[in-house]
Order: structure tokens, then sequence, then C-alpha cells
């Protein structure tokens, strides 16, 4: 029935998968599978233990609900899985849950073969969308690859067999590879619903399975049917019952039972429904199938006939593997009665499924394993390398369908952006060079204007003195000439001296009497120069320079100056005019 698994169909593709889920679970250490069976919870915990995950505790504890609600509101069930969780000391890090049966619509396809995950999820959501209860918007849809359909020979002309083979000559398409799908849909407010329970229990719900495949994993894990068997696995539940055909750790028929176990007064046992097909399933159970309560008698006679049912109606599937044992799994307490009684009705070898052995685990969980298949299998899943076979929370999904104009008018937009930003950069960029170098000219500048009377005089003395060199006047002897033949400080000082181009020589000088100043028109014309009439003009000086005059005169042409013959006076002792600036230049001192 099982040519080939999926981990053999698309080895790389599910390596890209096992990186998908490793990124998205992270480092979660302890997965905690988490079943609710009426009014009880079943916790199991694994641990990593190589490259799968070993159990390393099972438990259940009773949900309590207020008043006026119950498990299908999924505040009140988070509030109450939450008090369950605390009172059994468990903190888990991420959960799984299940989706029940009675959720799940599944179908059997046949799509060409294909190595691409994504392209096979886009077959699978165009096949499952044909004939689905509800939009295809609001389902969501997981699959896994079954088993890759043998290909027939393609016969020659000359073959014997040719004319008979009237489809491999009408249609050339049936010669190409197929790959049989188990597809599973679920109402996405199914979905929502989980993750609002575990968000109202404040837990990290990490992935949402089914329990039916979960109940395969089980199954693989306890090692009962070893090589190609098909072994099939009744599950009992509070107020449901699974049928479900396992072979190779994959689901090949499924079908649930809604019944409830009651106590005395027992009822009378309804009649049950034709078995449907096994690649169909109801999204939700519709009000009249509500579960049948029944008692333990009635129950367990309920339980053959549905099982007997569900295995005719499995035979009927061609082609398949035969069903060689049979397994009852449960905590109802009906277990070994339906197991007897399933005995007296089948010609296959039928057990109790027996978890603790084959796990390991402590012999007080022994009558909680049985129970808690659906939990192990879901904890067990996760931990696998490729994970879940179904996960509802995080499904294979189509590839997107590229809209190439679109792209390539979104690309040509972003290239024309970033041009526009380059520029605007570079821009913005020669700007920044431009405005500091702006600045450092404002500063230059500033500071120029602050000294431009020093360049203003520097220009006047550079002129004068080139006027000078022009002229080929000796300014400079006259000046050391006139400091040497003038009379000392004690009786007269110089207050400003200019000479023009023309070599006509001003000075403005201050003596302390009018005798002073005659005596110096007598020495400059003695000394060969020009003297105009000298202009005393008597003034009040707190120095006691009185007199203040302006001297004008001129060098005649034929003037000889003898530097070495004249002496300047002596400077006085307390002369300020040489010393540092600060020091002895005083404001109001004599100059």
């Amino acid at each position: 029935m099982v040519d080939s698994p999926q981990t053999k169909l698309f080895p790389w593709k599910d390596l890209r998968l096992l990186i998908r889920k490793k990124l998205r679970l992270g480092n979660q250490g302890a997965i905690t599978g988490i079943d609710v069976d009426g009014q009880v919870l079943r916790v199991v915990q694994t641990a990593p233990r190589g490259n799968r995950g070993a159990v390393t505790r099972l438990a259940t504890e009773r949900l309590d609900f207020p008043n006026g609600t119950d498990c299908s509101d999924p505040a009140a069930l988070g509030k109450a899985i939450a008090d369950a969780l605390d009172r059994l000391g468990i903190q888990p890090a991420g959960i799984v849950m299940g989706v029940p049966r009675a959720s799940v619509v599944i179908r059997t396809l046949s799509v060409p073969a294909t190595e691409d995950i994504s392209e096979l999820a886009s077959m699978v959501h165009f096949q499952i969308g044909k004939d689905l209860p509800i939009r295809l918007e609001d389902a969501v849809i997981d699959f896994k690859v079954r088993r890759q359909v043998s290909t027939p020979p393609r016969l020659e002309p000359n073959d014997p067999t040719y004319a008979q083979s009237a489809e491999n000559k009408a249609d050339p398409a049936a010669a190409l590879p197929k790959l049989e799908v188990l597809a599973a849909a679920v109402r996405r407010d199914v979905v929502r619903s989980f993750q609002q329970t575990a968000d109202a229990a404040g837990l990290n719900l990490v992935a949402l399975g089914w329990p039916s495949d979960a109940h395969a994993r089980c199954v693989e894990a306890c090692r009962v049917a070893p090589g190609d068997e098909a072994v099939a696995l009744v599950s009992l539940r509070l107020d449901e019952v699974g049928i479900d055909v396992i072979a190779k750790q994959t689901l090949l028929f499924s079908r649930g039972v809604s019944v409830k176990l009651m106590a005395e007064p027992e009822q009378p046992v309804p009649t049950s429904p034709a078995p449907p097909l096994p690649d169909a399933g109801r999204m939700n159970p519709p009000p009249t199938e509500a579960p049948a309560m029944v008692g333990p008698a009635s129950f367990v006679e309920t339980i053959t006939i549905e099982v007997v049912r569900s295995l005719h109606s499995y035979g009927g599937i061609e082609p398949h593997l035969p069903v060689s044992k049979l397994f009852v799994a449960g905590a109802t307490g009906q277990e070994l009665a339906v197991v007897e009684a399933l005995k007296n009705r089948l010609n296959i070898p039928c057990n109790l499924l027996d978890p603790t052995s084959a796990l390991g685990l402590p012999e007080v969980s022994r009558g909680d394993a049985s129970g808690s298949i659906s939990a192990l299998g879901l904890a067990l899943g996760v931990s696998d390398p490729q994970g879940l076979s179904f996960d509802f929370l995080n499904p294979k999904r189509p590839a997107v369908q590229r809209n190439m104009r679109r792209i390539r008018i979104i690309a040509a937009a972003a290239a024309v952006a970033v041009m526009l930003f380059g520029v605007l950069g570079v821009r913005s960029r020669l700007m920044n060079q431009r405005v500091q170098i702006n600045r450092q000219v404002q500063a230059d500048l500033t500071a120029a204007e602050k000294k431009r009377p020093i360049f203003r005089q520097m220009r006047l003395q550079a002129t004068t003195l080139q006027e000078w060199v022009k002229a080929g006047s000796n300014t400079l002897d006259h000046y050391a000439y006139l400091s040497a033949i003038l009379p000392g400080s004690e009786e007269i000082y110089v207050s400003s001296l200019a000479i023009s181009g023309q070599g006509v020589i001003r000075f403005a000088v201050q003596a302390r009497s009018g005798e002073v100043l005659a005596k110096l028109d007598k020495q400059l014309r003695a000394a060969g120069y020009d003297v105009k009439p000298l202009a005393i003009v008597p003034g009040n000086d707190k120095f006691s320079y009185d007199f203040r005059s302006t001297v004008e005169l001129a060098a005649p042409e034929k003037m000889k100056i003898d530097l070495a013959g004249v002496h300047p006076p002596v400077r006085p002792a307390d002369d300020a005019s040489s010393d540092p600036p600060g020091k002895g230049n005083r404001k109001g001192a004599r100059p």
C-alpha cells in the first residue's frame, strides 16, 4: 500500500521544512502534549533524546469549570487547563494540542508527482477546494504524501496486449507518475479557538495536530506493526470513538463515531448510519448527530458494530493492506469488554494497546497511558525531525503567485528611489562641504575686518616709504639727526612727527618755557635747516610742559648730515619709554 514514504520522496524539501520547524520552535526544551477528554486533562511531556523525543512524564487531572461554563468556551477551558497544570506542578515551555476528528474533513487526492512542496500544496488546495463545505479562504489545509502510484509500463503497438489497453492509448497523461495525498481541512475559526484557549491558559501553542495521525505515531512508537503490516486501532473516549487503520506510521483509514458512555439506566442502542467513504468527513457534526448516550452494555455493542462496519468499509478500498491485528486503547473502563466482543466477531488478534511497556513508562501510569495515546502521539510527533504530518497551526502553504509586472514596476520604482536618494545624498554632501568652506571664509573675513585699521596704516606707511624712495630723500637720516640735536626730554618732547613726500618735516613740540622754544629755533637753523618761524602757544600741562609749537622745516639740497659728529642727549634715569608694555608705560606718564 505504501510504496514510498514522504521522507524518501522529498529529502531536500524535508530538510528545508526541518530548518523552518527548528527556527519556529526555537529552543523549547520539553514539549508538552495536551488532550482534553471530556472533563479530564491528559498531559504528556517529552524531552529530546538524540534526534527524537522520549516521554518523561504522563499525568491526568480533572478539569474544574465554573457554573454555567464548559469546554466549548475557550476562556473557561484555558482557565481550567491552567488550574489543572498548576495542581500537577507542570509549567510547559511549549504545548501541542489536537483538533477533534469531528472537526476535520479528510480527502484522498491524486496529484502529479513533484518535488516542490509549495507546488504540491497549490495542487492540493486547488483539488480539495472543489468540494469543501466552506470557502477555501475560511479553511486551514494540511496534507501528507501517502505513496507514489506505480506507473504501468507503456505498451508498444506490436504488443499483443496493446489493443486491450484502451486507457494507455486514449490518455497518454495517465502514464505520468502520481502521488496519493491525504489532505485534511479544518475551519479557521476552530484553529483560532485553540489559540484563544492557549492564550487564556498563558501557554505557548507551538503546534496543532490531528489525533488520528497522532494515533499512527503512537502505534509506531509502541512497535506493534512491524514491516508492512496494517493494524486497526480503536480509541475509546468519553464522548467519541475513533477507528483508524495504520501501516508504516501512515494513516490509511479514519472514522469517528459520536457516542457517549453513561451510567445506568441503560439506553437503547441507536441505529447507526451507514459508514461514510474512507476519504469523507464532516467539518463539524450537525446537531442531529449529537453523541448517543448509552449504558456500558450498549456501549460495547455499539462500538463492536461500528468497528465491524468500519473494517468492511476499509476492505472496499483498492489496493489496500489487510488488517492483521486490532488494538483497543482508552480509559473508559470498557476496553477489556470491547476487546472480548471484537474477538468474538473478528478473525484477527484483538488486544489492548500497552504504551507503558513499549515506551518504558512507570507502572503506576499504566491506567492513564492507554487513554493518553493522542497526547503521546502529538508530543512525540512534534519532537520528531520531520515534525507533525498534520500541523494546522503551521500548515504547508502554496507558493505565492508572483505578479511579474508588478514586481518590475516596484523594482523600477525602487531603483529610481535609490538613484534619487543617491543624488540627494551627494548633493547634501557637496553642500555641506561648501557650507564649511563658506564658514571658514566668513571667519577669515571677520578676523581681517578687525585688522583693517592696521592694514590701512601699513598701506599708508608703505606708500610714504615708496615716495621717499622715489624722491631719493634720506628721511631716516634726518630723523636720527633731529633726535640728536634736539634738547633733552627734561626741557622738551616731541608729540608727533610727519615728513611729506616733498621732504618737508613737521613735528609738534611741548616745552617747559618759551626760551627753550626760541633756543630750539636757533639750534635748527644752526644745524642747516630752513625753519619757518615758530608760533608759540601757551597751554596747561600736568607735567609742566605748558608751551606748545609746531615746527616746520626743510632740508636744503646741499645739506650734509654728519651723524658721527653729533650725540643724542642721555636719557634720564626715570625714563619709562623703553620699559616693557604695562610696566612703565602708565596712562598719563610723560612720553
